[in-house]
């Protein structure tokens, strides 16, 4: 804080945040430390870049009063972010019951011997996004097992670039790439069908083999009961 006669001002440096495209405002605060009305003017050696509302005033006995100062969007980043823009702050102690509408410039021209107290602000750049800090740089993997993915990772990610980008030229070697595409579909769906098929022979074979078990089973229980017979009558006569 800055401590006058008249007001104290707050800050005494305006900082703005630079971001190309975008305004940017900050604000400094007034205070009448006296009890007289106090008048103020702000001037800048730049109008055209920053705007100022109120840029003129009368402060009130014990009171204050806010000034927010805009700076335009800027369409580059000034280098190094050094400004040498200045702001001029001008107050003057006037009649009682003076407002806004009554300020005129010769009440800050100090030739009429009037108390005219000035104070000149600076300028400061902010960037709007601070560089974030290094990351640091992670350990080197020595499991084997992860090696060989990062290995296989790389590799899939190679193969599936060149494949993209076989597909992506419009030129013969796409064209022999669907051709090849085209016909290992048909030979994949063939062999579907192939294994298909093969799969219902082997069920009606299997069904076969099960009919032909029962048969002779059966036929062997009949040809055992007969012998019995015939063993039986032999030997009851």
């Amino acid at each position: 804080m800055s401590t006058w006669d008249l007001l104290n001002i707050q800050p005494t440096e305006l900082k703005f945040q630079v971001e190309l495209k975008k305004q940017s405002s900050c604000s400094m605060q007034l205070t009448n430390k006296t009890d007289k009305y106090v008048a103020f003017k702000v001037k800048t050696t730049n109008p055209k870049k920053y705007s100022v509302r109120p840029n003129a005033g009368v402060v009130l006995p014990g009171g204050s009063c806010n000034v927010i100062v805009t700076m335009q969007a800027q369409k580059e980043t000034p280098a190094d972010l050094q400004c040498r823009d200045k702001f001029l702050l001008q107050s003057a102690a006037v009649p009682d019951g003076v407002t806004t509408k009554d300020i005129t410039p010769e009440m800050f021209n100090k030739e009429s011997g009037k108390v005219v107290e000035e104070f000149k602000l600076r300028v400061s750049y902010i960037p709007a996004n601070p560089p974030s800090p290094v990351p640091e740089e992670p350990e080197e993997v020595s499991s084997p097992r992860a090696s060989s993915v990062l290995e296989n990772g790389h590799q899939n990610r190679s193969l599936f670039d060149a494949v993209s980008r076989s597909l992506e030229e419009p030129n013969e070697k796409s064209s022999e790439a669907w051709s090849l595409i085209s016909r290992l579909t048909e030979e994949k769906s063939s062999a579907l069908q192939q294994n298909q098929k093969l799969r219902q022979e082997l069920d009606i074979m299997r069904k076969e083999i099960s009919k032909s078990r029962a048969g002779g089973f059966s036929l062997l229980i009949v040809v055992l009961v007969g012998l019995i017979g015939i063993l039986a009558g032999y030997f009851v006569k």
